[in-house]
């Protein structure tokens, strides 16, 4: 998986996906595009991801992998997924 913190306006907003994602367009009725520049910064595990998804307010995550982990850290529920094309996407905000 690839993650990238991005900061703008004192806010801070952290993107995940899987790394097969890098680069492709999702769905072509909404021009989705898991785009390197949003999402490619750093290569994590799953840990990682579980340690970072507790720290973060604001969470875009594409594809089975990441949102798995959101929901089983209990950040989302199955109804809040949903789907581009074939793969999941959700986003959180922690309030």
């Amino acid at each position: 998986m690839y993650c990238k913190i991005h900061f703008n306006q004192g806010k801070e907003v952290f993107a995940c996906c899987e790394k097969e994602l890098i680069g492709k367009k999702l769905d072509a009725k909404t021009d989705f595009e898991v785009s390197e520049y949003f999402y490619k910064e750093k290569k994590i595990n799953e840990q990682e991801l579980r340690e970072l998804l507790k720290e973060q307010e604001n969470i875009n995550l594409v594809g089975e992998k990441p949102v798995k982990i959101a929901l089983e850290q209990g950040l989302i529920a199955e109804k809040n997924i949903i789907k581009v094309g074939k793969f999941k996407h959700a986003i959180i905000i922690k309030v």
